[in-house]
């Protein structure tokens, strides 16, 4: 199955890509070669087996719930021991911004 430039302009289009006349044509390319790499998957007979659309199957939340543990909250001091600046409860970092430091 070829993509043709038309197929390669949509998805350019979809993904927000601009694309010259020149840089459509090698995208075509190397597009096609991608998908002639992935030929030899279609050759395995597996009737059984079941199409995944996620790596890990169908599990649709894997993060655990946000929940307090106070027997590992670190102390305030504990926190700010290393740190290069601090005030009150606070890191203090350098501004990024340029609009110079504030007390």
């Amino acid at each position: 199955m070829a993509l043709s430039e038309k197929d390669v302009r949509g998805i350019a289009e979809y993904a927000k890509i601009a694309l010259t006349d020149d840089e459509l044509t090698q995208m075509t390319s190397y597009m096609n070669d991608a998908v002639q790499m992935l030929e030899p998957v279609l050759q395995y007979d597996l009737p059984d087996v079941e199409p995944t659309f996620h790596p890990i199957g169908s599990l649709s939340n894997v993060m655990g719930d946000d929940l307090r543990e106070p027997e590992r909250n670190l102390p305030l001091d504990v926190a700010l021991e290393n740190a290069g600046s601090a005030r009150d409860r606070y890191f203090r970092v350098p501004s990024i911004l340029g609009e110079g430091e504030s007390e």
